[in-house]
């Protein structure tokens, strides 16, 4: 199998398939907004987080707004690269903020479909390459990588190194985790990938400064930007985490989600809280399915975290689903199935998801969204 080739005309079909339904996802959108009289641009670009990236980039860090219940939301929280380039992209185009965040995530999110089809064709082959994409792209929560969030950026960033981790490119491994760091907390989890890697690498007998130069650099970006939190707080290596506090985010093994879902239970919300319990499982299942399917040590490793930290960790409930959102590595399990199949029924079957994701995703905007 020519893993080594990574242009664009083997990773075309992928490409073509997330292009396919990102594209069926913003129709459904455009058509469903025109009837509920709201503004698809708006809703993609200039809404909940958003709106403080764009913030971010206009007037750099500082603000911040305090609740009645004495909590203070600070735009410390979230991490400087996405901002940092709608910055640039703004100056280059003289589009606004918001405008220049959809196009990094339009740029990103094609980046994070050919690193996730690089891994899947890497492991699989180019055919499940094409639907782990495809799978990817149709997720309920697909409509997240064509927003001006910053999901899109860092899988393209999480995916990246990680097939950089797997070929044993450690430099461009470690810059790219450093650059993930740079964009959600949760590069933590591309960190830890990329030191397992060089651990294993290192027990089979490799030996070489790119690999402990790229295991240095891959904490670069998360451990610069919460020291410069720490220093700008006064809250020394636990400001960071005081800034989290504030929006109520917290690591608490899934407490609180627990008693979220048991709420739901005891409420007339019974059905909502049975479809959160099947949402778990079948996370859980789908992981324990990487596993089995014996995926490399550094997937787990980075998939297991961004799956714990997505459920066990206090918070807006209602951003979990996209907070899954850079668990990829889920995505070669029904990828792998879906290369078993005719084309023809494996077509059918995502043309079917992509199309409930698309509807779901515009139901999602015009309603109570992701915050």
């Amino acid at each position: 199998m020519p893993v080594e080739d990574l242009g664009f005309r083997r990773a075309a079909p992928a490409l073509a398939a997330f292009a396919a339904v990102r594209l069926l996802g913003l129709t459904v959108l455009a058509v469903w907004s025109a009837v509920a009289g709201s503004s698809p641009h708006t809703l993609l670009s200039a809404r909940w987080d958003s709106l403080w990236y764009a913030r971010i980039a206009a007037e750099g860090y500082g603000y911040e707004i305090v609740l009645p219940d004495g909590d203070v939301h600070s735009n410390l929280a979230f991490f400087p690269l996405l901002p940092w380039l709608e910055r640039v992209v703004s100056a280059v185009t003289g589009l606004s903020y918001g405008s220049a965040g959809l196009v990094v995530s339009v740029l990103a999110g094609f980046a994070a479909a050919w690193g996730i089809f690089a891994v899947a064709d890497l492991l699989h082959g180019r055919r499940t390459g094409v639907f782990a994409v495809a799978v990817w792209a149709a997720l309920p929560v697909g409509i997240v990588q064509s927003m001006a969030y910053s999901e899109a950026l860092f899988t393209a960033l999480a995916a990246w190194a990680l097939y950089g981790a797997l070929r044993g490119r450690w430099l461009t491994a470690g810059l790219l985790a450093a650059g993930a760091g740079l964009t959600r907390p949760v590069g933590a989890a591309v960190v830890a990938a990329v030191w397992v890697a060089a651990v294993l690498a290192w027990r089979r007998g490799e030996r070489s400064w790119r690999m402990a130069l790229g295991a240095l650099l891959a904490p670069a970006g998360a451990a610069a930007y919460v020291l410069w939190v720490g220093a700008r707080t006064g809250g020394g290596l636990l400001g960071y985490l005081d800034v989290q506090a504030g929006w109520g985010n917290g690591f608490d093994g899934g407490w609180a989600f627990a008693r979220f879902v048991g709420a739901k239970l005891a409420s007339s919300a019974w059905p909502a809280g049975l479809g959160l319990i099947a949402g778990v499982v079948l996370v859980l299942w789908l992981y324990g399915a990487c596993v089995r399917q014996r995926q490399p040590a550094p997937l787990l490793v980075y998939c297991g975290i961004v799956v714990a930290l997505a459920l066990c960790a206090s918070g807006y409930f209602g951003s979990k689903p996209r907070l899954l959102l850079p668990a990829f590595p889920l995505m070669l399990v029904p990828a792998v199935a879906l290369a078993r199949w005719r084309t023809r029924r494996a077509v059918l079957v995502l043309g079917a998801a992509a199309l409930a994701s698309a509807v779901y995703g515009a139901f999602w905007l015009n309603g109570s969204g992701p915050p």
